[in-house]
Order: structure tokens, then sequence, then C-alpha cells
């Protein structure tokens, strides 16, 4: 047979089975009466857990999928299930098996968060993929500059990619409002901003009874969505309560050593420099009593442009009395942090130390008390140092205390 009616036949046949495999995704699609689709450079997973607890509070049989720190699905019972992946490798194809198991379990909502980065793709995933009826755009930061950059307003048009057509945007983002509005205009959608008069009527009260340190702008924000479904304040409220947090929400454990208190703050997700700005500076503030305060810093190979922004701008913020840096290409930090006027006796580079001995430098420095925050990445040695803290707290101290 001539080779290239060999090729051409397979190619047709790809083709087919390629376009069955895709009317058959449009069909899962529509047999899920509300999709939404969460977007955002900060609190993805900690919305997408709150929206699908609030609902399934309010009787919707809700599926939900986050990429978090560890990618998961969560069933309409709330059961956590682990999304397997190749090598480890994050795929947007995954999302058509999310699609596919909600449809055969006859979900009613399917909450899923965004898992692309390169803006193309994330509008790929929206208008071939989920076609959501509700989008949500968490906020606004200046991060992954390298893939979706390289200012902060091109961030913006990246994640307006997932508006949706003929539908809702949800949105806690106050900036670059005009490009929200022509966005939405041009995909005739509705734009829904969480003011600062809504952040007010969540009370501090409220925000006590979550397990775990969440932000007020991501409980509006989720509350805000399910008002629209017509699940009420209290409800919804009881359902993100009983949600289960990801892994790289910012907990706050307290270990006694010997005596000693440490209170560990788990802040290595929140990556971008604004967001570990802030949550350094409250954490410090909210532990001004503790003597001594520590930072350690997670570094990766693969984010080399966030070890150079950290390095740059931690002389701004409120000082640590050590800064311990872990993980990966450590000194590329280091080098410009002591360019930038931090003392070279005040850091500590702990690259290719195991976790129980970055441990043992944390409770050599802690002295009758401290503050230690985790900050920069959650990957690898940001996991498994909250692992073990976790363990620690559980065995000698308490989990998810001083909000």
């Amino acid at each position: 047979m001539n080779t290239w009616l060999v090729i051409t036949v397979a190619t047709i046949i790809m083709l087919i089975v390629l376009g069955l495999e895709y009317v058959i995704h449009i069909k899962n699609l529509m047999s899920i009466p509300v999709r939404i689709h969460v977007n955002g450079s900060r609190g993805k997973s900690s919305v997408t857990r709150l929206i699908a607890g609030g609902l399934r509070e309010g009787g919707f049989k809700v599926f939900a999928k986050t990429t978090g720190t560890q990618p998961r699905l969560i069933t309409d019972k709330g059961r956590e299930l682990p999304v397997y992946r190749i090598k480890s490798k994050a795929n947007i194809i995954e999302q058509l098996k999310i699609v596919a198991f909600a449809a055969k379990n006859q979900a009613e909502v399917l909450v899923i968060e965004c898992m692309a980065l390169n803006p193309r793709l994330q509008a790929v995933t929206e208008l071939n993929m989920i076609k959501s009826t509700h989008g949500v755009i968490t906020n606004v930061r200046a991060d992954h500059l390298d893939v979706m950059g390289p200012r902060k307003r091109d961030v913006t048009l990246a994640l307006l990619g997932t508006i949706p057509k003929n539908g809702k945007l949800f949105t806690a983002a106050q900036d670059y409002r005009e490009d929200f509005q022509m966005a939405c205009q041009d995909r005739n959608s509705e734009l829904l901003v969480v003011s600062p008069a809504e952040l007010e009527r969540i009370s501090d009260e409220d925000m006590s009874k979550f397990a775990y340190i969440e932000h007020k702008e991501n409980v509006a924000l989720a509350l805000t969505v399910c008002s629209a479904l017509n699940v009420s304040k209290d409800i919804a409220l009881k359902g993100m309560y009983k949600a289960t947090p990801d892994i790289g929400s910012m907990k706050e454990y307290t270990i006694d050593k010997g005596g000693e208190k440490i209170v560990f703050i788990n802040g290595f997700a929140a990556n971008d420099i604004e967001s570990t700005e802030k949550n350094w500076n409250n954490a410090v503030l909210r532990h001004s009593e503790k003597p001594t305060k520590i930072m350690v810093i997670n570094t990766r190979k693969d984010r080399i442009s966030r070890s150079q922004e950290i390095g740059q701008y931690i002389i701004q913020w409120k000082p640590a009395d050590k800064y311990i840096v872990i993980g990966e290409k450590c000194d590329v930090l280091i080098k410009i942090a002591i360019g930038q006027g931090i003392a070279d006796s005040e850091i500590i580079n702990a690259e290719g130390l195991i976790t129980e001995d970055i441990w043992e430098r944390i409770v050599e420095i802690s002295e009758a008390s401290s503050m230690v925050m985790g900050v920069g990445n959650i990957k690898d040695g940001g996991v498994n140092l909250i692992e073990l803290v976790e363990k620690k707290a559980k065995l000698t101290g308490e989990v998810n205390v001083g909000k």
C-alpha cells in the first residue's frame, strides 16, 4: 500500500476519533447544569473549596477539582481523591477526565480550578473544555510574569481569557476594572465585583470559625457565588467551615519543644511578593510578643525569578531575626538579599539539609519562644517541612491556632 495513503487513512481515522471524543465531552459538559471555573493569581484552590462547600451545604450535588499543592478531586460527599499524573507532570487534558467523572456521577455543579498558566491555554481551557456558566477570578498579582507578563496588566489580560460566554464573572480584584468590563462585554457576560462593603459584612466572628487562616476576600467572593445560586450566607458559611482546606492553606501550628513554644505558620503557598509581604508583616504583628522571628524561604531552581524578587524586597518587610533559606539554588536569593542590606550573619544557607536537620536549626535559633513562617514555594521542601511540623504539633502542641 502507498505510504501516503496509509498516512492519509490513519490521519482521517485519528480525526474521526478525536471528533467523537469531543462530541462526548460536550455532551458531558451539557449534562452538568452549573460549571464554575475558578482562576486568579492567589487563592484559587481555597475559593474552589469554599464555593464547593457552600453549595454542597445548600443541597447541590457538587463535585470539585483543585490543582493546588496536591491536585484533588472532591466528590459530592466531600471525599478527596488524588489526581494521578504521569511522571507528576500537569496537563490540561486531565480536566476532560474530571468533567467525564462528574457527568457520570450526575453532578449538578462542577467547581474546577484553572490549571493553565500560558495565556492561550487559559482561554482554550475555558472556551473549549469547561464552557463555564460562572467564572471566578480571585485577584490579580504580579506573579508568573515569565509566562503571563512582563507587566501586571498582562497577567490581568491572561486571566480574563477564562471569562465565560453568556454567563457571569465574579471577582474580588479591584484593579483594571475597565479591562474586566470590556472583556465581559466582549463575551456577553455580567461582571460582579466584591465591594469593600461586602468585605465589611464578613465579621471577625465569621472568620474565627475557620480551622485555619482564611482571607476575608476569599470568603466574600465564595459567598457572592453561592448567593447567585440562591444559597444564603448562613448556610454557605456552615458548609465552608466543614470544607477540608488545601495542604498549602495558611495554618498555624504550636509546638512545645521542651518548654519552648514555637509557632509555625504555613505561608509557603502564597508565593507572589505582594501576598508574601502582607502575610509576613501580619504574622509579625500578630505574634509581636515572640522574641524571635524566623523566616524560612523555600527556593526552586525553576523559579529563579521568584528567588530574585524575594531577595530584592525582603529588606523592605518587617525584619526577621534569622532567614533560613532551603531548597535549590539558594545562593541566588542570598546574594541579592545581602546586596540589598540583609546582614550576612542573619542568613543561614540550608540547601541540601534534610527536613529533620532544618527543623533542628529552627529549634536551635528559637531560644525561649519564636514565630516561624515559611514562604517562597510550597513544592518539595515546603511540603516536607509542613508535614513534619504537623506531626510534631499533633504530638506536643496544637494545630490551627492563633488566628
